[in-house]
């Protein structure tokens, strides 16, 4: 077929156009995150995203809802790991389908009318949970899981219950005994939740590791994960088909380890006919810290341990079947894997979850499920807020319907007094009211909650004296208006059967207003790390710094490892 004259003259032209926008959106964000390359930056199709330009994860999700803003296409969620240069970022502008809305807009839908459910009250065990829920409503939806297409999945208690039976007859088959260690190497997807569970069920004890992320982090990724393996003495590992290789990677890394099978084949297996028993003092879970102040530490704990603290932080939430959890957090972190999947299968509340990196890609999802689900708990660490204040606009939002929410928990990370009140306040015209926001405290050595405030108060802020914080260790109250006060963010009171404590570095209780460090004690709390040798004492590891403000026992703000900060109140 001819072209017309001057056609491939526009083409060039307009491919050219592309390359230059492309370079000039690229140049201007990596000045925004990183002023200090300002004079010597030169952006080309070649230059490394991580390396010459700066571009973490929040800066990648950024440049993709720019990006796809800015051209009106959709870019796939994978390019946050798989884009390396702007080339690679040019390529997949060209191949981009025009973006579809993918929210609800308009009017909110009605709350769904399902009857109640009661709390399994009489399980002793995650694995009598389910039996629970599947023995009186196997058809009732458990899980709407996020597809990339933007649409969902439901999943029902009988579905998830047959699915982890295969998995558990697939395990056993492949000569798994009791009491081995299993890891999940899966990113938030359906196979995730029968494997958590069908380990349990074939008496194992699963343990979650990251997915990988980035491919040219592979080695990182290998070194930490081994690791971690290494130490829990990982015989099996769970992947899909997406990271299988790197899993046979790691099972050439990890000498304890036997087979690295993924869910789909573990899955051909005829359901296993019963779960292999269980008490309440089996570990069902080693859930390992992040490692930020050394090598990752597997917390130990067992069926009991989430049970209780799954129990009183529903107390402490006033959770019922009732409601509609919702969340993007990652499973293979504490407040993803329990404090939302696990705690609303407990619960029988149904739950709607997406990928981190769909969130990560595109925030208002997050907010827009909330809204169609009727969503009644949800929560993030506090940059999550903030990326809402960044990224979404009032476009985004028309019709935005968020007054369903009872509590939105701010934790796993420092909470920012400024950040949750200017939430508060953009969100107020769509039905966000500043008394569900929750900032909450935990820690994997006790499950994941710890601190909780009481409903329906809404954030308490303590004004204090930096200095005598800082110098005297004191959390001396100021009034409002005096000049470098410090304000941090209550994190409420101890969990239902909890107690907590603020001691020095002897180990002495301290007073009121005195910064220390915190220990607490309850059945949550771990009975120690997996083959590490420092002891857990009576009242629980010493974590954070923290103070009481008042004669109600509370945990303060700390001033020297805020990062697990929190005050109670």
């Amino acid at each position: 077929m001819a072209t017309a004259p001057g056609s491939d003259t526009r083409s060039a032209a307009a491919a050219d156009a592309l390359t230059a926008e492309l370079l000039a959106m690229l140049h201007a964000l990596a000045l925004e995150l990183q002023p200090r390359l300002a004079g010597r930056l030169v952006v080309s199709l070649d230059s490394d995203l991580d390396r010459d330009l700066g571009l973490d994860s929040l800066g990648r999700a950024e440049l993709l809802l720019r990006l796809g803003r800015r051209f009106g296409v959709r870019l796939p969620e994978s390019l946050l790991g798989e884009a390396h240069t702007p080339g690679d970022l040019l390529a997949a502008l060209r191949a981009a389908r025009p973006a579809d809305v993918a929210q609800a807009r308009g009017k909110a839908p009605p709350l769904p009318g399902l009857p109640p459910v009661p709390e399994p009250v009489r399980a002793t065990t995650l694995i009598e949970v389910l039996a629970a829920h599947v023995g009186q409503r196997e058809e009732r939806v458990h899980l709407r899981l996020w597809r990339g297409d933007g649409q969902e999945e439901p999943v029902t208690y009988g579905a998830l219950d047959q699915a982890a039976r295969r998995i558990a007859a697939g395990l056993i088959k492949r000569d798994l005994r009791p009491g081995e260690r299993v890891g999940l190497m899966l990113p938030t997807e359906p196979g995730f939740f029968p494997a958590f569970l069908g380990v349990l069920q074939a008496g194992a004890i699963p343990v979650p590791i990251y997915p990988p992320a980035r491919p040219r982090q592979i080695e990182e990724h290998l070194r930490r994960q081994s690791g971690i393996l290494r130490n829990a003495e990982a015989s099996f590992l769970i992947t899909n088909e997406q990271v299988d290789t790197v899993g046979r990677m790691l099972g050439g890394l990890v000498s304890s380890l036997r087979k690295v099978a993924t869910v789909a084949e573990l899955g051909e297996a005829l359901p296993l006919a019963e779960p292999l028993p269980a008490t309440p003092d089996t570990t069902a879970l080693i859930q390992y810290t992040s490692g930020s102040t050394g090598d990752p530490k597997g917390v130990v704990l067992s069926h009991a341990n989430l049970l209780a603290n799954i129990r009183s932080m529903g107390q402490a939430l006033e959770a019922s079947s009732a409601d509609v959890v919702v969340s993007w957090l990652p499973l293979y972190h504490d407040m993803g894997l329990i404090g939302c999947w696990l705690g609303s299968l407990y619960y029988g509340a149904p739950a709607a979850i997406m990928p981190p990196l769909a969130f990560l890609a595109d925030p208002a999802r997050w907010l827009w499920a909330i809204h169609r689900h009727r969503g009644t708990i949800s929560a993030a660490p506090n940059f999550a807020y903030e990326l809402c204040l960044k990224s979404v606009r009032d476009r985004d939002i028309e019709g935005l319907d968020l007054s369903s929410l009872r509590r939105l928990a701010n934790g796993a990370e420092p909470v920012s007094p400024a950040t949750i009140a200017r939430f508060a306040q953009r969100f107020a015209a769509h039905g966000f009211r500043p008394e569900a926001m929750a900032p909450v405290y935990g820690l994997a050595e006790s499950a994941v909650a710890l601190a909780f405030p009481p409903a329906g108060r809404g954030p308490l802020i303590d004004l204090i004296n930096r200095d005598a914080l800082q110098l005297r260790g004191i959390a001396q109250p100021v009034p409002p208006g005096t000049p470098h006060a410090l304000e941090l963010v209550a994190c409420g009171q101890p969990i239902p059967g909890h107690e907590i404590r603020i001691v020095d570095e002897t180990g002495r209780e301290l007073p009121e207003r005195h910064e220390g460090r915190l220990q607490f004690r309850g059945p949550s709390a771990t009975a120690g790390y997996f083959r590490y040798s420092v002891a857990v004492t009576p009242h629980g590891p010493a974590r954070s710094r923290g103070y009481h403000p008042k004669i109600s026992r509370n945990l303060g703000g700390s001033t020297h490892e805020r990062v697990r900060a929190a005050r109670l109140g």
